[in-house]
């Protein structure tokens, strides 16, 4: 018997229209996002998937995902587990600055560093600044030491790969069926040790916002079995769009 995991990247938000650095901001879902969620969660339940529990990070536009799909698939009654270890990387004193603006004030060769290199951190918040995740009351109960104030993809996957073994991969073994709705870093980490992807081409996977990835896992040593997206073919955006008409023409 195979076990079935789907994880799901958040739906598109405004700042990824805007091409800005994220990390831990909180930010909305654009129009788009919020329609790429909806296709998700219908896809999902055309397909026959059901789910036990849906885990997800302690940000909104992950959040939102995760409710939007469940909508469309008919399980909101699922548990629903939020946890900071599937919050984004944190981008340290870039978030909020466009990428386009940071490469004319860092360069182009130090943005592409801080961006793709696995172990590099970006540059670093102090804790008098209003960025600061001990500032936010979400993280209240998190020990202040263990708040990033910037990380490498090595650093986001240090905080994931424990969660996996803790809580994530026992949940899996003992039958459940999960939907994880998280971030492009928190699912690229993940996807690193699920696969066993090396550090230099780990960098250079990109993960669809709103498409659902589906893993097949081997009873016992979830060892990756098959993989595919729920929402295929190679033009992402003429696929979603197809994807759109096909739902409204089926009402």
């Amino acid at each position: 018997m195979a076990y079935t995991l789907v994880l799901m990247r958040h739906g598109e938000s405004v700042w990824n229209q805007l091409d800005k650095f994220t990390g831990w901001t909180d930010v909305e879902l654009s129009v788009t996002g919020i329609q790429e969620a909806r296709v998700a969660g219908v896809t999902l339940l055309q397909n026959g998937f059901v789910f036990d529990i849906a885990y997800t990070s302690m940000l909104d536009r992950a959040i939102d995902t995760l409710q939007y799909a469940l909508e469309g698939a008919h399980m909101t009654w699922i548990p629903v587990i939020k946890d900071w270890h599937l919050n984004e990387r944190h981008y340290g004193g870039l978030q909020g600055k466009n990428k386009a603006e940071s490469v004319e004030e860092f360069g182009e060769y130090q943005v592409k560093v801080w961006r793709r290199a696995f172990s590099i951190k970006p540059p670093l918040l102090s804790e008098y600044d209003s960025r600061y995740p001990a500032n936010d009351e979400r993280y209240d109960d998190i020990p202040v030491e263990q708040l990033p104030i910037g990380e490498s993809l090595k650093d986001t996957l240090d905080r994931v790969q424990p969660y996996w073994e803790s809580e994530l991969k026992p949940a899996i073994l003992s039958g459940k069926r999960l939907i994880i709705s998280a971030h492009g870093n928190s699912l690229r980490a993940m996807l690193k040790f699920l696969e066993n992807i090396s550090d230099d081409k780990i960098i250079d996977i990109e993960i669809p916002t709103g498409n659902p990835l589906v893993y097949e896992l081997e009873e016992n040593t979830l060892k990756v079995l098959n993989k595919y997206y729920l929402i295929g073919g190679t033009d992402r955006k003429a696929t979603f769009l197809e994807k759109i008409k096909s739902i409204f023409k089926s009402k």
